[in-house]
């Protein structure tokens, strides 16, 4: 029993420890790199994308920068409305999140995309033109550097859910790739016409063999 309870505790620890982990990433919310995009009404100073800095904090033109520390990527308009009234009086704020990602692989226009983290994930992969007709878009993947975040059936339920780029944790840097369908060897078209052109001559002459004996 006790030998049950030593195997067991650390990997109940360990899979805590990683659910802990997961929560922590979530709450962090923005990372340098981050954008955001701000629409100050009859002010053009405040209007404009802005890129998170290391801290993070948001650099702004005359005010410095805004601490963004415990700020969650989806409560950044009453948050920036909340700085910015110090500063402007009866202006309407709209802010949102931008993440920069990479959309590359077997798609129409890769490159990279400024883009909303409410964005459902189908619909950033149609920003870059949708998959094209060598795409294998049932492999799509999203990575981080080299390590693979979301790939294969978990790829395929996010999109039937309509799950969005937060839903998924996504960063600034990370990338959405589409890879293209195993090419077939093109010599072996060729081998098979000549197995058809041959074949039947072949034939032919397994014919006349047959018939002089």
């Amino acid at each position: 029993m006790m030998r049950t309870l030593r195997t067991v505790l650390p990997l109940l620890a360990a899979l805590a420890g990683a659910s802990a982990l997961a929560a922590q990433q979530r709450a962090e919310g923005f990372q340098a790199g981050d954008v955001i995009r701000l629409d100050v009404e009859g002010d053009t100073m405040f209007t404009g994308t802005f890129t998170v800095g290391p801290g993070p904090v948001l650099p702004l033109p005359e005010i410095g920068d805004i601490p963004l520390a415990n700020v969650r990527r989806s409560d950044i308009e009453p948050y920036m409305q909340q700085q910015l009234g110090r500063y402007l009086r009866n202006r309407v704020v709209r802010a949102k999140a931008l993440i920069r990602l990479s959309i590359v692989g077997e798609v129409e226009r890769p490159g990279i995309y400024p883009v909303p983290i409410d964005l459902v994930l189908a619909d950033a992969i149609m920003l870059a033109g949708g998959p094209t007709r060598e795409a294998k878009f049932s492999a799509t993947r999203i990575e981080r550097g080299e390590r693979r975040l979301v790939d294969g059936n978990r790829i395929s339920q996010a999109i039937a859910r309509g799950q969005t780029l937060d839903d998924l944790n996504l960063r600034a840097g990370d990338a959405i790739y589409v890879p293209a369908e195993a090419r077939r060897d093109p010599e072996s078209k060729w081998r098979i016409i000549g197995i058809l052109v041959t074949l039947p001559a072949a034939i032919y002459g397994v014919i006349r063999l047959t018939g002089s004996n």
